[in-house]
């Protein structure tokens, strides 16, 4: 009799909302819960552990989990605040435990890393950037953030990469001041929802698509990108999140713009082939984000048979 797959647990959290997942693969989704976030780290946690602890009940002992959450977090696994989000702008959220206070609910193998790691992680396994060694996930959102993979693997310096602060080079005229609270005109700053919404004066997704206010958005995004072309030299950039999701015709707008940007600098014809396939959109969709964390409690379980089997 062969043996049955092992059960996964992951939890994506997310600025606005947070998502469980269990099941083996993302072909495979057993169960798929969404809690507000909110602003009391507690409250959610806990709500989070009662729903895995739920799908575990009707589906049986989870046997990893991964963790995909915003941040900054603290990825260094010697460090005394591992598993922290450290200093989010995000309200009540600074040096808060979250590694730590799930995995003590399980006692299972886990891993953890960034929301945009494990989106890129997901995309590398199932979506848009299969059979790549070399690729970037930047999701537009709550915030901005990019998940860069090298040669296979996903990149870790002292932290993680933080290329949603990047400053950029501003559209010529536009001299609006920007939302982050740290960097102001960021690209998080310029090209977020928020930023958006204070810009328009209205949400993100209720603004028209022919809005003057998407030109400044799309140039932003097509610096950031023209940034990670010339560091990293990915062989596919995917864009995704919410604010991508509600206006798929930015992608044809930051492509025309990277362009513009590069200026014939690089080759990306003849290097990565029709700019349509390089700037591409996630091909797991919105599911990209949870599906990451199935992804790391994949690793976190492999990791640990094979530590265990020598």
């Amino acid at each position: 009799m062969t043996d049955p797959k092992p059960l996964f647990g992951g939890v994506e959290l997310g600025g606005t909302k947070c998502i469980c997942f269990v099941g083996t693969a993302h072909d495979d989704i057993r169960a798929q819960v969404s809690v507000p976030t909110g602003s009391e780290p507690e409250t959610t946690l806990h709500r989070l552990v009662e729903q895995l602890s739920a799908s575990q009940a009707v589906h049986g002992r989870i046997a990893a989990l991964g963790i995909a959450s915003f941040g900054p977090v603290d990825l260094a696994t010697r460090s005394p605040t591992y598993g922290f989000i450290t200093s989010t702008a995000k309200p009540g959220w600074q040096f808060v435990d979250v590694a730590g206070r799930l995995a003590r609910a399980f006692d299972v193998p886990t891993r953890f890393d960034t929301d945009v790691n494990g989106a890129a992680l997901a995309e590398g396994r199932w979506g848009a950037a299969r059979e790549l060694d070399d690729f970037a996930y930047v999701t537009v959102g709550t915030g901005v953030g990019v998940g860069l993979v090298v040669n296979g693997g996903l990149v870790h310096g002292f932290g993680h990469p933080e290329l949603g602060h990047a400053r950029v080079a501003r559209l010529a005229g536009d001299d609006w001041a920007g939302t982050c609270a740290l960097h102001g005109d960021c690209v998080e700053g310029l090209a977020s929802g928020p930023a958006i919404a204070a810009r328009a004066g209205m949400p993100a997704d209720q603004v028209p698509a022919d809005s003057q206010v998407w030109q400044p958005v799309a140039h932003a995004l097509a610096q950031l990108l023209h940034t990670l072309v010339l560091a990293t030299a990915p062989r596919r950039i995917i864009l995704g999140g919410g604010v991508m999701q509600c206006r798929p015709e930015l992608l044809t707008r930051v492509r025309v713009l990277l362009l513009q940007s590069l200026n014939g600098y690089l080759a990306l014809d003849a290097l990565v082939g029709p700019i349509e396939q390089y700037i591409v959109a996630p091909g797991l969709g919105s599911l990209a984000g949870p599906l990451g964390a199935l992804a790391l409690a994949s690793d976190a379980y492999l990791l640990n048979t094979r530590a265990a089997t020598g």
